[in-house]
């Protein structure tokens, strides 16, 4: 991609981490009608040590923020480094970065359930191969289970089915 091509990426586009927090610190910050000073004092309190100035020059880009720090903004304005390092534009709208947190962080749990639900069913494959006088019962068992789990959860989820 081009400098030029870069330059003309819409604002929402993850490019360039370090500019998105600076921009989401000031957009906190003002959020909260919190000045530099009270922001740097609330970075102090957390351990974090911050004059107001570097909070003015990091929110302007006249300085560098350092992981450490991005850590201490996430921290004080309670969201997660991620968040703070996201795109501008769904910085603005913070419940857009929490529920995409939440679609990935879920995403992420049902591959490793997808993964550990074959590694599952292989060894029970192999097993059953091993063992074909089991294998019709074991079926059966593994299929009245899985229903069992599914109106489970459609009950969690839509609630009791209607009565008739």
């Amino acid at each position: 991609m081009s400098d030029d091509e870069r330059d003309e990426a819409p604002e929402g586009v993850l490019l360039k981490g370090e500019e998105n927090a600076a921009k989401r610190i000031k957009v906190e910050r003002e959020q909260r009608g919190w000045s530099t000073t009270t922001l740097s004092d609330r970075l102090n309190e957390a351990g974090y040590e911050m004059n107001p100035s570097g909070v003015w020059r990091i929110e302007n880009g006249k300085r560098r923020i350092n992981l450490d720090e991005a850590i201490g903004f996430a921290e004080v304005f309670g969201v997660s480094l991620s968040n703070l390092v996201g795109p501008p534009a769904l910085a603005a709208a913070g419940r857009a970065m929490e529920l995409i947190d939440t679609v990935v962080a879920a995403n992420l749990a049902a591959q490793r359930a997808q993964h550990a639900w074959r590694r599952a069913t292989n060894d029970l494959t192999a097993y059953l191969d091993e063992h074909p006088d089991i294998r019709e019962e074991a079926d059966v068992m593994v299929s009245n289970a899985i229903a069992e789990n599914t109106m489970k959860i459609n009950q969690e989820e839509f609630g009791p089915p209607p009565q008739p």
